[in-house]
C-alpha cells in the first residue's frame, strides 16, 4: 500500500469514526442507569449495562407513538409512490397540451420552503375539523411529491419506448403497461424513493408537532422531544427512545443497500 492510499484510508476512517461516534455514544448512554449517568462521565461505559431505560419507554407511552409513526409512514409511502408513478408516467410518456409547462410549474414548488405551507395547511385542517386526527397527519402528503415525480419521470424516459409499444401491440392499456413493463424495469429507483420517503416521514417533526396535541396521535419525534421535559431531561431514557427510533431505518437500509447502490450506478451512467 502506497503512502497516498494509506492517507486516503486514514481520512476515510477518521470520517467514519466522526460520523458513527454520536450513534455509539447514544447507544452506550441508553444502556446506562440514570444514577450512573448523573454521577459519572458521559464517556464512561455502562457498569453494568441495563435495559431499564427501554422498559421505561412503555410507561411513557412510547409504544403508541411507535405504532402511529409506523402507520403514518406506511400509508404516506404507499400513496406517494402510487400517485408519483402515475404522474411521472403521464409527464414522461403521454402527450397532452401544456404537459411540459405544467411539469416545470409543479417542480418549481420544490423551491418553496416547507415551513411556508404550515400555517395554510393548519388552517385548512382546522376548518374541516381534522385537527388532531390521523388524517391531518397524512392528507397533505398523500398525493405524490415533486422530487419523486421528477426523479421517476427522468427514469421512465430512459426506458426504451419499444418495450411500451410492444405491450400496446399485445393489447395492454396504459395501466397494464405501467404495471407489467415500466415498474419491473424501475425497481432500483423505486426502492430508493421508498427509502427516501420512509426516512423523511419517519423523522417528520414540524407538522406532527403543529397539527396534533396530547398523546393520541403523537409520533416518535414529538414523543422523544417530550421526554426531555416530561422526565427532567433524563438523557439515558431519551437516548433509548432515539435508539428505538433509528433501528428500523438502519435495518431497512441494510436490507436494500444493494438496490440503492444499483440505482446510483444506473442513474450515474445515464
Amino acid at each position: 500500500m502506497t503512502s497516498r492510499n494509506a492517507l486516503i484510508y486514514l481520512g476515510l476512517l477518521a470520517g467514519a469514526l466522526i460520523t458513527l461516534a454520536p450513534f455509539g455514544l447514544g447507544l452506550l448512554t441508553s444502556l446506562t442507569s440514570a444514577q450512573q449517568f448523573a454521577t459519572g462521565t458521559p464517556l464512561a461505559l455502562p457498569n453494568p449495562p441495563t435495559l431499564a431505560n427501554y422498559a421505561g419507554l412503555g410507561d411513557a407511552g412510547f409504544g403508541r407513538a411507535l405504532a402511529v409513526t409506523a402507520l403514518m409512514t406506511a400509508m404516506i409511502t404507499l400513496a406517494q409512490l402510487t400517485f408519483s408513478v402515475l404522474a411521472a408516467y403521464a409527464f414522461a410518456r403521454l402527450e397532452f397540451t401544456g404537459r411540459d409547462a405544467l411539469f416545470w410549474v409543479y417542480i418549481a414548488t420544490l423551491m418553496v420552503p416547507g415551513t411556508v405551507t404550515v400555517v395554510p395547511l393548519y388552517l385548512m385542517m382546522a376548518e374541516t375539523g381534522l385537527r388532531n386526527t390521523f388524517w391531518a397527519l397524512v392528507l397533505p402528503f398523500l398525493f405524490g411529491s415533486p422530487y419523486a415525480i421528477f426523479l421517476l419521470r427522468e427514469y421512465f424516459r430512459g426506458i426504451p419506448a419499444d418495450l411500451v409499444n410492444a405491450a400496446r401491440l399485445d393489447g395492454a392499456n396504459t395501466l397494464d403497461a405501467i404495471v407489467h413493463v415500466v415498474l419491473p424495469a424501475s425497481k432500483p429507483i423505486l426502492v430508493t424513493l421508498t427509502l427516501i420517503t420512509v426516512v423523511s416521514q419517519w423523522n417528520s417533526f414540524m407538522w406532527p408537532l403543529v397539527i396534533t396535541s396530547g398523546g393520541t396521535w403523537r409520533v416518535l419525534t414529538v414523543a422523544t422531544a417530550g421526554l426531555q421535559t416530561q422526565y427532567n431531561a433524563q438523557w439515558p431514557l431519551v437516548m433509548a427512545a432515539t435508539t428505538v427510533a433509528i433501528v428500523p431505518l438502519i435495518a431497512l437500509f441494510l436490507v436494500f443497500q444493494r438496490q440503492i447502490v444499483r440505482s446510483i450506478v444506473v442513474t450515474g451512467l445515464k
